[in-house]
């Protein structure tokens, strides 16, 4: 069920994300931080890859480099052949931050509408129709909410609007930092398959962060293992569990033998 990798991509086709070699550090007064060391990742269109690794290990900081929120100190990345701050011109990402970061005088619907009105231009896709945004909003379990202001929405109901909201720009990419990590478990597992039907809807390219194992593995066809600070591919591992995925797989030995094996390569990692 489970291979490594060195970090080849899963399709013949040019990668939506290309890194090469990216390395970062941040300079204090008193000392200098290697927050990434080398870091060699190919995605393939289409594809959900997670990356996880220990605190500290460089998971959020790579992904901002990939954004284009914060410039590399070494190597090369190229989001559909372009730099990452040129991609960011052409809202090519869709980001999904930790917090829900709503706007707390604006309705579900608005909320979810914004990105559409504040980027109208620049996109070179098409954006989400306001029947495919109805559509969405109904399939989270948010179609009697539609005028309700954030403040009168649970912590994942809110994350479930921050979810459409990015898949509403229509762009080919999303990054995703800790979406769940502020959610209690059983939210959590259920925003997971939320994540998924709207992922099997649209399939979107996902570069995703997690400390959640089991979560990496259920989500994800690739899953990115980072060593302990400065952060550097440890292994790439496949997941080759069928889709479309529901909660019944993570009873399964093959799901099991994800997580074993993940979590081996972490402990491993911390050696090193």
């Amino acid at each position: 069920m489970v291979s490594t990798s060195a970090s080849a991509p899963r399709a013949d086709a040019e990668p939506v994300i290309r890194l090469e070699s990216v390395s970062k550090r941040f300079w204090t007064k008193d000392q200098t931080v290697h927050a990434l060391d080398r870091i060699d990742l190919d995605v393939a269109p289409g594809e959900f890859v997670s990356l996880i690794g220990p605190s500290g290990c460089g998971k959020s900081t790579l992904l901002r480099v990939v954004g284009g929120l914060l410039e590399r100190d070494g190597g090369t990345v190229a989001v559909e052949g372009e730099e990452p701050r040129q991609a960011k011109r052409h809202k090519r990402f869709g980001f999904v931050p930790q917090a829900p970061a709503l706007l707390p005088w604006r309705s579900v619907r608005k909320n979810v509408g914004l990105l559409g009105e504040v980027n109208r231009r620049g996109a070179d896709h098409p954006l989400l129709s306001d029947a495919e945004r109805q559509d969405l909003l109904e399939r989270v379990g948010l179609g009697e909410f539609l005028d309700a202001l954030p403040g009168e929405l649970s912590g994942g109901m809110q994350q479930r609007v921050s979810l459409v909201r990015a898949f509403v720009l229509g762009a080919p990419v999303l990054l995703m930092d800790e979406p769940f990590s502020a959610l209690d478990e059983i939210t959590r597992v259920d925003m997971r398959y939320l994540l998924l039907d709207l992922w099997e809807r649209r399939r979107t390219t996902v570069l995703f962060v997690t400390h959640s194992i089991p979560e990496a593995v259920i989500l994800s066809d690739r899953v990115v293992v980072l060593a302990p600070r400065p952060g550097r591919v440890i292994d790439i591992v496949d997941i080759d569990l069928p889709r479309p995925r529901d909660e019944a797989l993570e009873d399964t030995d093959e799901f099991h033998a994800g997580v074993a094996r993940i979590r081996h390569l972490l402990r491993e990692g911390m050696d090193r």
